[in-house]
Formats: C-alpha cells, structure tokens, sequence
C-alpha cells in the first residue's frame, strides 16, 4: 500500500493503547478487542513521530494546497483534495478568535474529515461511500466521493433542510430520507452487502471511522502557525470528533517540542442532550440520553464516544452545554462581526460567553472559538423570504425607520 509522504506505521486502541493493528485496513467500527455490548472504543492512527522535521512542517509551503500542507502527520492522502483547510482566524475582540470553518469546499469543517475517510475508501478499493448524516457531513462526503470518481450513497433523515438536500443531489450523491432509527441500521445494509465505505459511525457508542479525525488535527497546527498557542479553544461537539483531532493536533506539537503544554480543550454540546457533559460528570467513557427539541441539529446527539472525554480530560477543559437562546445570541453576535454561520456553529463563542466571568486569562494566550459551518445549513433558511416594499419613498422610508436608520 503507497503512503506517499505519511509517516503513519499503524492503529492503535484509545480502550487500551498496549493494542496495536496494522495502518490498513481502516478499523471502521472501533478497537475490535475492547468494550462490551454497551461500550465502544474508538482507535487512532500512531505516527513515526521520531522522522517526523517540525521546521519543515511549519515552513510555508506554497507549492501544496489542502492537507497536503500536513501530508507527513496524516494518513495516507490517497484521493484527491478540493483545497480544503487554510481556514481564516477572524478576531472579534482582542484576544477572542473564530477559527471559520465556513471557508472550506463545502462550507464546513467535514471537508478535513472526508478527505482522510475518502482516501481511506480509495486505498482499499471500495467502489463507493456510505453516510449517515443530518447535513454537513453527508455534503462534504458527496462532494469528495465525486471528486474521487466514487458513489456515494447518503442517508438523511426527513426532516433534511432543503438547502442540504440540494447540496447532496448536485453532487450526484444517491440521498435516501428514511426515519432517524432506521438510518444505522440500512447503512450497515448498504456497507455489508454492496461493499461502499463507511464513513459514519457503525457502533452503539460512537467510535466513528479510524482515518477521520486525523484531518481535524490540522485545525490546532493551523491556529498555532497563525497565533501560537492559544490559552483556550471552545469547539461545537456532537460526537467529540473534532473535539478530539483539536486536542490531538496541540498534544503532537507538545510531542514535537514545539510548545510546552496543551491549551484547555473546551466541548460545547447543545443543552437539549449533553451526553459528554453526562459522561465527565459521572466519570463514564461515554454516555446516552434523552434529546429534547433544538434547532441546533447537528450537535443534538443522543450518544457521546470516548473521545471527547479524553480531550477535555486530558487538556484539562470543561463539558460545556448551551441553550438554543445562548446559540442565537451567539449567531446574532457573530453575525454583527461579519460571519454568517449554522446555529450549531456557534456553540464554540456561546460557550465562551457562557462562562460570564470566568474568560479565560489572555495573558496565557489568545482564545480559539472553532465556527464550524455556513448559515446556509440552517433549517429554513431556503423558506425565508423578506416581505417586498413598495417602490416609492414613503414605503421605503418606513422601512427604514423601522429599522432604525433615520436622518
């Protein structure tokens, strides 16, 4: 199997890191000799961290656009990229950042994801990839699937915002609405009888795919390179993906030597669910509950994975939960600094402004609130229409005052 310029020698198990496999093939349901019927562990990919030249890492290289940038630190890149990653660091206050991942190919942090999961599917031969997904995941897998020359078959739920749906159906993706419950169950179907990758999770406690988070470590070597090393990043969790490549990314640039500690790595989950927050308190590898009503779908999990209790314990962080009313406020003020993002974006500053006085000391560094994807994600957004005006003065002027815009 070609590895190009990864440095990737194997797997490894978060249940029991004394368990190693081999790079390939991608584990795609967890550590298979650790946990039980109720508890799933995720594993990760392990490094040649000793051949690894951080200078050279962080030296700009103009010549590679998307993850190629980090191609030693990653799996193997197997399938072509969109020039994913590079994402701005916007500065709202002093020392307050948002780390846009709404500038990605399709407008959301998954496009890291997929790039890894998408060469994972190339390098072992699959004809195609299979997602469960309520929006932006499904998206981005359409679109590297295709740009990979490969099938991807998408099921939502049926409820999928209308902008999502057409999103999927441009990138000729197979989008299959079924109920919510039904989604895991087809999607093992799909994977276990027509042979397409798996690219979401396929465990009872989220485990997800092997390659995945991986290209989410790129977002912590990115704000690092732009700012150095931050004193805190609040980062929008569902199944703690992303939460843990954040963490994962700054503990190899410690391992590296390239700084002396970990910034504390924050989870901000919707407070309609809350599993990792249930599962630091109680001290659980993970946890299940209930999900009460939010808008903030894309964080709204009734299950948590072990990786989010490892980021926030290992770095230190807190399991945060916000309200719906907290992520508007968070999505109005964003929006006021110029950044138009998904409801569930905003989780990351609506943490932060959740902590009231509790701002973390700046004299440590600048603090990273990640933003995760576009405003156009949100349900209901293709329905909004703003009410017409008449072409004259008078009903114009009258808009204006409404609107507090006067002479």
């Amino acid at each position: 199997m070609p590895t190009e310029d990864s440095l990737a020698t194997g797997q490894r198990s978060l249940g029991d890191p004394a368990l190693h496999y081999p790079l390939w093939p991608p584990l795609t349901a967890g550590c298979p000799r650790t946990g039980s019927e109720d508890v799933s562990y995720p594993v990760e990919v392990d490094y040649a961290y000793a051949k690894a030249e951080p200078a050279a890492l962080f030296t700009p290289a103009p010549t590679r656009t998307g993850l190629e940038r980090w191609a030693p630190l990653l799996p193997p890149l197997l399938a072509p990229g969109l020039g994913e990653g590079a994402t701005p660091l916007v500065e709202i206050e002093p020392g307050v950042y948002v780390k846009d991942e709404s500038r990605n190919p399709t407008w959301s942090h998954k496009d890291r994801l997929n790039r890894c999961t998408t060469s994972a599917a190339v390098g072992v031969g699959a004809p195609g990839l299979a997602v469960a997904s309520s929006g932006n995941h499904g998206a981005s897998a359409a679109a590297y699937a295709a740009r990979a020359g490969l099938r991807c078959v998408v099921f939502t739920g049926p409820d999928t915002p209308p902008n999502v749906d057409a999103f999927l159906n441009a990138y000729g993706a197979v989008v299959l609405p079924v109920p919510w419950e039904a989604r895991w169950p087809l999607l093992r179907q799909v994977v276990d009888r027509l042979g397409l990758h798996p690219v979401s999770n396929l465990t009872a406690t989220h485990t997800g795919h092997a390659y995945g988070p991986e290209g989410y470590k790129t977002v912590a070597y990115e704000i690092f390179q732009d700012v150095g090393l931050p004193s805190a990043v609040f980062v929008p969790t569902g199944y703690g993906e992303l939460l843990f490549g954040v963490w994962k990314g700054f503990s190899e640039l410690r391992r590296l030597g390239l700084t002396d500690r970990v910034p504390r790595v924050h989870s901000c989950e919707s407070a309609a669910s809350g599993p990792l927050a249930r599962a630091v308190a109680e001290g659980l590898p993970t946890a299940r509950v209930a999900v009460g009503p939010s808008d903030a779908y894309s964080i709204n999990s009734p299950v948590s994975g072990y990786r989010g209790v490892l980021a926030v314990r290992e770095s230190g962080g807190r399991a945060l939960t916000v309200t719906d009313a907290q992520l508007s406020d968070a999505q109005g003020e964003l929006a006021r600094a110029g950044l138009w993002v998904e409801l569930s974006s905003a989780a990351g500053l609506a943490g932060l402004r959740s902590l009231g006085d509790g701002l973390p000391d700046l004299s440590e560094g600048p603090v990273v609130c990640v933003s995760t994807s576009s405003g156009f994600k949100d349900k209901g957004v293709g329905t909004r229409r703003t009410e017409p005006v008449a072409p004259d003065w008078e009903a114009v002027s009258r808009r204006l005052r409404a609107a507090g815009i006067t002479g």
